[in-house]
């Protein structure tokens, strides 16, 4: 596996017994493999442990619960069963992945400004609490993204992020904002009920260190994405 998969985890999830967790890091230049090869590569690396479910990725906020077929739109997804592996796509957006240790259920979602701004977190959060796992018992992982030492946005996008979400703009250049999706998601889980101390993360900037990570706004549309999964083995 090591050399088809390269990836990043967190200690936290590390300790839950059988469960596969990772957030990969780039193993070639931009435009090596292709979108299809990438996950093909990251499929057969994690197929002794189950099936590599990945999402038609729309910057929304709908919910999939495994398994299903194929590539349906959606931003998250929740598994309930061992050898479903789920996948999010990043390359500058923030990859969320949470587990319930105690009843073994995953989901990973996709979070980048829109997705954030509408909740995805807290939502796919809140989904895991109504099929009856417990807020307090989650553990959240928050995977790499460009951070805000380089993600400039424009004013606009402030009223997007609610009540409160100025908190997560700082100045720039010019007219320019700084956004720091990071804090924004983590207040999402703090709210949610899961415990501070059970919110951990590789707080890598995507932007920034070009040697481990594709990033949209470095490499444009032509750029590699990672795919960051988790789910228990079968």
């Amino acid at each position: 596996m090591e050399k088809t998969l390269r990836a990043a985890t967190v200690p936290a999830l590390e300790a839950v017994p059988g469960l596969v967790h990772g957030f990969e890091q780039r193993l070639g230049p931009p435009g090596w493999e292709s979108r299809d090869g990438s996950r093909r590569r990251v499929a057969e690396a994690l197929a002794p442990s189950g099936r590599l479910l990945l999402l038609s990725q729309v910057h929304g906020d709908t919910l999939h619960r495994a398994p299903w077929d194929g590539l349906p739109q959606g931003d998250a997804g929740m598994a309930d069963a061992p050898g479903m592996i789920l996948g999010i796509e990043t390359a500058d957006c923030l990859p969320v992945l949470l587990v319930d240790p105690r009843r073994r259920v995953v989901a990973a979602a996709h979070a980048g400004w829109r997705g954030t701004a509408k909740g995805i977190a807290r939502k796919t959060l809140d989904a895991m609490v109504a099929g009856g796992s417990r807020a307090e018992d989650m553990i959240a992982a928050l995977g790499p993204g460009i951070g805000p030492c380089c993600y400039e946005v424009g004013p606009e996008l402030v009223p997007q992020f609610g009540p409160g979400g100025e908190a997560f703009f700082a100045p720039g250049k010019g007219d320019r904002l700084k956004l720091d999706v990071r804090a924004a998601n983590v207040r999402q889980l703090r709210e949610g009920g899961v415990p501070e101390t059970q919110i951990q993360g590789v707080a890598d900037c995507t932007f920034h260190q070009a040697d481990s990570y594709h990033s949209y706004r470095r490499e444009g549309q032509g750029g590699g994405r990672m795919i960051s999964f988790i789910g228990f083995a079968q």
